[in-house]
């Protein structure tokens, strides 16, 4: 979520808005350090985790809204005072900017429109000080925050009908879409802002350009590009996640093809097909498509988090039993 974006629109129309954050966590807690919301004269964007937690935030940042400039720190046992389950506790920061913030909240929202990044932010009396930076800071009256969106770039091969409720599905997530068909006129009219449509008579070669750590979603309209494209991302050891749509049948005869095209079995553990968590057999597009995005969020967190694929998930050595998809 564009967190100054709220606050410099609040600001520009002359209303004062409130920021709270997850400043730190003990034990269990609803959301992770830094999880924020702006509570604005017109509502709030963002969360901070719901229940009692939340609400009392808003409450409490709601009363502040008229008082001017200020800024306070908190500490919720979230079992004692909440009735909260986690059992954990959480510290608070609330912001309250007026019409004085609004240049550096301009400035923040402008670096917000680029993607992630983060500041050096002081603590004063009032208001947090806050230095746009590009590594962090040992200085021991400097805390580190991070805002903003980095999104994981995705190539999706076709504009069927599952392509379509991938996108659909895709829409608020953090994933940057390159969406890639031969055909000029088989996308939609309106698509969602986190997706570049790209017609081209060369799909293959779109895949020099990809940043690298790219995931890919391959399902066009032939089998022979299909196998192309697939044919040279496992060939540039550069993309985590190779997906397929379709059968086992089709998995079989393409891993046999790029076998024999001379793609070494390591390479071939980037190719994932049938796409999608295990245990979903319908073959309706939305129904693959939620699948489908369920599994890249999890591939998308081991590799932000460097952990390790749980036991069981599907490679072309070890998948479960799944009926094909189409194709």
């Amino acid at each position: 979520m564009k967190i100054w974006h709220h606050i410099a629109k609040a600001l520009e129309a002359g209303e004062p808005c409130a920021m709270v954050s997850v400043l730190k966590v003990d034990g269990s807690a609803p959301r992770e350090v830094g999880a924020r919301l702006v509570l604005t004269q017109r509502g709030f964007h963002g969360t901070i985790g719901g229940g009692a937690l939340e609400w009392r935030a808003l409450a409490e940042a709601q009363k502040k809204l008229k008082g001017g400039r200020s800024l306070t720190v908190t500490s919720h046992a979230l079992g004692p005072e909440l009735g909260q389950c986690c059992g954990g506790r959480v510290e608070l920061l609330t912001e309250i900017f007026d019409g004085t913030g609004l240049a550096d909240a301009r400035t923040l929202a402008d670096a917000e429109k680029s993607g992630a990044f983060a500041t050096e932010s002081r603590l004063r009396s009032d208001h947090v000080v806050r230095s746009i930076v590009s590594a962090g800071s040992s200085a021991k009256d400097v805390m580190i925050e991070h805002f903003g969106e980095e999104k994981r770039p995705l190539y999706l091969f076709g504009s069927g009908h599952v392509g379509r409720a991938l996108v659909l599905a895709l829409a608020p997530l953090p994933f940057a879409i390159r969406w890639i068909d031969t055909r000029p006129n088989a996308f939609p009219a309106a698509m969602p802002a986190n997706v570049e449509p790209v017609a081209t008579s060369d799909p293959v070669a779109e895949l020099t350009a990809a940043p690298d750590r790219t995931f890919l979603l391959v399902m066009t309209h032939s089998h022979a590009l299909d196998l192309a494209i697939v044919e040279q991302a496992l060939r540039d050891d550069r993309f985590p996640y190779v997906g397929l749509i379709g059968s086992a049948s089709k998995r079989a005869r393409f891993l046999s093809r790029l076998r024999q095209a001379g793609i070494a079995d390591e390479r071939l553990a980037a190719l994932k097909c049938p796409i999608g968590v295990p245990g979903i057999a319908s073959k309706e597009p939305a129904v693959i498509a939620a699948a489908t995005v369920a599994e890249l969020l999890e591939r998308d967190e081991m590799l932000r988090t460097r952990r390790n694929l749980p036991a069981g998930v599907q490679t072309p050595y070890t998948m479960s039993q799944k009926k094909g998809q189409g194709g």
